[in-house]
């Protein structure tokens, strides 16, 4: 048959054990090769569908460090009954044939049946009684069970050998327990064929520098390559599926002539919040909505000028047009250090830093933002957020949905939807919903609007028309790889990341 001379030298030597042999280890030893390479011969095998591995976890007990050495020698009852049988025995005799763990042991186990009596003279004596006398003419529980061939499987123990398995392993490693995977390994129809061949034949499996030259090869027949054999699958090396995205974001609205924005992770309550004219009793402030940093807690706030506008704002709405919160301004609430709940944080501070001669200026920022949410399937505690504003005396409502619009349609989502919301630092503030081609329904993926005066004219001095949005990118790219489950964006599977096709737009 040629798919004998296919096979390598470690299926040629295991495929005719396998008729009356299904394990691994019992193979290993009747072929004379290591488990793995017993282990590795199957799985080729197993490609050439000659063979099936059924793999199954399996509760069992094996033998421990004293379990080998009582195995050979006895169980220490046994040796101390043998031992006061001859005759009676004080605790130093004793203490020459058993450690003293093993005769505290023995000591409490016989006197409790009644095998022993404890006389007390100058030394402890011990001698064994007539119950103790029987015990030594018959095989223990225990003993029989020690003799068996380890590993056991738990579940083809007798109602007797459980027993005596749960006595073993609470003593000093006699037994231990273990969850193992049992591999069975069985022939299918084509490999029974094959294992009736002669597969003891001399082929030549490897062409070596010393063969060539010694001409030993002459008139041998070599082992055939078998191209149709399945072969393991290689998969590349390639950027995480969410990686992917990001970068693909970030080209479009570089191609849209913006800026990236970046930044850390903490800022002051300062920059996060109050800049965006946040109330300073907002619930979304509050421990349960914003991580709060313990060390150090407070950082410091910008220049004075800047911190006078932001306060004059939030109390009666400075120059603004605006009554402000009508409340007294903390500054120290305002230097708490907070993880950013948004990236919003970030246009806050490119606009403080905006000129007038800088105008007009389009910003983006990608980044992870923080909310103390109950995570589930569809809420995350860590999260990224796509972030836009485009600062224009010109720029109007218009603008804001023409931007949008590209966008979504660059992202898959050719219908884009603007409706009304509310959003404390924004006005008009308006939700982004998109069409979604397949489930054929409006979905929310994010807000946009105009920012407040109260918002602008503080940060740069002067007030002008700023269009901003923060999307939120989980939702925008979970669709594309069918995630029902927000938490499988970031678990770090290596099946899921394998199969995930690649990001192409």
């Amino acid at each position: 048959m040629e798919i004998a001379k296919k096979l390598h030298p470690l299926e040629r030597k295991v495929l005719p054990h396998i008729v009356n042999h299904s394990s691994i280890s019992e193979l290993a030893k009747v072929s004379g090769l290591q488990e793995v390479e017993v282990m590795r011969a199957c799985q080729w095998l197993e490609n050439r569908a000659l063979l099936t591995i059924k793999s199954e976890e399996a509760d069992v007990i094996d033998l421990d460090i004293n379990g080998h050495e009582y195995r050979k020698k006895g169980l220490p009852e046994r040796i101390f009954l043998k031992a006061i049988a001859e005759k009676p025995h004080t605790m130093s005799e004793l203490s020459k044939k058993l450690s003293g763990e093993e005769i505290n042991i023995c000591i409490g186990q016989l006197r409790r049946i009644g095998a022993i009596e404890i006389k007390k003279e100058a030394e402890l004596v011990f001698s064994i009684t007539d119950s103790g006398r029987k015990l030594l003419e018959k095989e223990s529980e225990d003993e029989r069970l020690l003799k068996k061939a380890f590993p056991l499987k738990l579940d083809t123990l007798t109602k007797t050998e459980s027993l005596a398995a749960d006595e073993l392993l609470k003593r000093k490693q006699i037994i231990k327990k273990d969850r193992r995977i049992e591999r069975t390994i069985t022939l299918t129809h084509e490999g029974e064929k094959v294992a009736k061949e002669n597969l003891d034949i001399d082929l030549i499996d490897k062409v070596t520098p010393k063969l060539l030259k010694s001409g030993d090869w002459k008139g041998k027949e070599f082992r055939a390559y078998d191209v149709e054999i399945n072969v393991p699958r290689i998969s590349g090396g390639k950027r995480h599926f969410t990686n992917q995205a990001l970068e693909y974001i970030k080209s479009i609205w570089l191609e849209l002539g913006f800026k990236e924005m970046t930044g850390h992770s903490v800022h002051t309550s300062f920059w996060d919040l109050d800049a965006l004219f946040v109330p300073q009793d907002h619930p979304a402030r509050e421990m349960q909505d914003t991580f709060y940093l313990k060390t150090p807690a407070k950082g410091k706030l910008p220049e004075k000028e800047l911190v006078s506008r932001i306060k004059k704002t939030h109390e009666d709405g400075w120059t603004t047009g605006s009554l402000g919160w009508r409340g007294e301004w903390s500054s120290e609430k305002a230097k708490e250090n907070i993880l950013r709940t948004h990236t919003t944080v970030l246009s806050a501070l490119t606009l403080s830093k905006l000129k007038k001669e800088d105008l007009p200026a389009k910003f983006f920022a990608v980044g992870k933002c923080y909310r103390n949410e109950t995570m589930d399937w569809k809420h995350l505690f860590e999260f990224y957020q796509v972030e836009g504003i485009v600062v224009d005396e010109d720029a109007n409502f218009s603008n804001l949905l023409g931007y949008l619009k590209e966008f979504f349609r660059k992202m898959g989502y050719p219908d884009v939807r603007i409706r009304p919301g509310h959003f404390p630092y924004t006005e008009p503030s308006a939700e982004v919903d998109v069409f979604h081609p397949i489930r054929k329904e409006w979905v929310e993926l994010g807000g946009s609007g105009i920012f407040r005066p109260e918002v602008t004219k503080p940060l740069m001095g002067y007030p002008v028309p700023v269009l901003a949005w923060g999307l939120g990118l989980d939702r925008i790219i979970k669709e594309y790889w069918e995630i029902q489950d927000l938490r499988d964006s970031y678990k770090n599977d290596v099946k899921q990341l394998r199969d995930f096709k690649m990001w192409l737009k």
